[in-house]
């Protein structure tokens, strides 16, 4: 399960918060130089500096746009938010969220710049709880090898509210009740390759889940599932370990913030006691998504996903198909609905705000917008058969903290439990 509000993910989004071909249609989003220019983009600090340009601070003044020109030509840049916070899933922490970003070939202009976003926190439960998230995206051979991938470490409080809609929807949320403590180490590198010239990409993952459960609370020492897989009052463990192949199709003009493209992944898994794990399961996962830009001249995208999840066998309580989290319908507790199998689709509106660039006024608000969006999930024991229905609205704010990197601040309503949880990240949810 992954982490919510500075944190937490998906693959790709990484999710992962996770998921930069910087070609030059999206360098040249306006023409007129009152409209803001992403390759004129400065630090906040340098926004908020005021330059004072007399005969006596001319060597100076020289030296100052000497350094913004190395700043901006930096190969390497990093980012960070962070502080006292809340979050949904975790209550009152402090947490934050980094971005790193780089390109792998500085002598390649059309190698999108790789990624690392970095979400991370200190909850106040009883004892602390710590996670941290990576999910990283690196370009390498003029975009012909991808490595992606999460990184996962959790050790904190968290709930279980059973499989399927009944349990999920009925069962009160408490740290008595749902609640369990968990220790969590989840290492998923993917690695992919270019099908010759094409858009194409075919390759390999790796999939290790440690996974430690104490302190059960009484829904989960009753749940059957829990107890039919060797759960008691002491708690659970599992290991697994996964191998799985991987089919993406992309042709998204940036990976972090697409405004025209499509992607679309299918990734098989299969978990095995021969690999060295406790459980014999699998996994199939499809993504489909596109971005179609509304302007020309302005920041304005529509972006829609559809997400399938289906998982057989003896797969363990933790390991179900989830709905809900950062990364798809924002509203619902990560992990409060799973079954075996689930499908969500969202549509959201993106924008942000064309002040122009000729003060530093203008400059700071061309770097924020906004996100509306809607979406549906289903939940069920198979693909064919689904018993939750779960509706989603919400709307969000952007920052720009690099050129197309953004951090979000996302409000989500839940129209199956009538509440709005909020979130906040580096990078879309997809």
């Amino acid at each position: 399960m992954s982490v919510c509000s500075f944190a937490t993910e998906r693959t790709d989004s990484v999710s992962a918060v996770g998921n930069i071909r910087l070609s030059s249609d999206s360098l040249s989003l306006h023409t007129d130089s009152a409209t803001y220019q992403p390759d004129e983009f400065l630090p906040l600090s340098d926004i908020l500096h005021v330059r004072k340009d007399t005969v006596a601070s001319v060597s100076d003044s020289l030296r100052t746009e000497a350094k913004k020109a190395k700043k901006k030509n930096k190969n390497f840049k990093f980012s960070i938010l962070g502080g006292p916070g809340y979050t949904p899933d975790y209550g009152f922490l402090i947490g934050g969220a980094a971005l790193f970003s780089f390109s792998a070939d500085k002598r390649d202009t059309a190698l999108q710049r790789s990624v690392i976003p970095v979400n991370f926190g200190l909850t106040f439960s009883k004892p602390l709880g710590f996670y941290i998230l990576v999910k990283p995206q690196i370009f390498f051979k003029k975009d012909r090898i991808r490595l992606f991938g999460i990184y996962e470490y959790e050790n904190n409080n968290d709930n279980y509210y059973g499989v399927g809609y009944d349990d999920n929807h009925n069962t009160q949320r408490g740290k008595y009740i749902t609640g369990f403590r968990q220790n969590t180490i989840h290492l998923n590198p993917v690695l992919m390759f270019r099908l010759r010239e094409s858009r194409c990409f075919l390759g390999a993952s790796v999939d290790y889940i440690y996974e430690k459960i104490t302190s059960p609370g009484e829904f989960v020492l009753n749940d059957p599932v829990y107890v039919s897989q060797g759960g008691t009052a002491d708690g659970f463990k599992a290991n697994n370990l996964g191998l799985g192949a991987v089919f993406s199709y992309d042709t998204r003009d940036m990976a972090a913030n697409p405004y025209n493209g499509v992607f679309f992944e299918l990734k098989l898994s299969y978990y095995s006691k021969y690999f060295g794990g406790d459980f014999n399961y699998g996994s199939f996962n499809m993504d489909y998504r596109q971005y179609y830009k509304l302007s020309k001249s302005h920041r304005r995208v529509l972006a829609w996903n559809v997400l399938v999840k289906s998982t057989f066998q003896d797969v363990p309580f933790t390991q179900y198909a989830i709905i809900g989290g950062p990364y798809d319908l924002r509203g619902y507790y990560q992990g409060q609905y799973r079954d075996k199998s689930t499908a969500v689709a969202m549509l959201e509106y993106r924008q942000m705000w064309d002040a122009g660039s000729e003060t530093k006024i203008k400059r700071l608000l061309s770097r924020l917008g906004y996100v509306l969006w809607g979406g549906c999930g289903i939940a069920g024991p198979s693909p064919v058969c689904y018993n939750a229905v779960l509706p989603n609205l919400g709307l969000g704010l952007r920052v720009e903290v690099q050129p197309r990197m953004n951090f979000r601040v996302d409000g989500g309503y839940s129209f199956a439990d009538k509440h709005m949880l909020f979130y906040f990240n580096m990078t879309e949810a997809f």
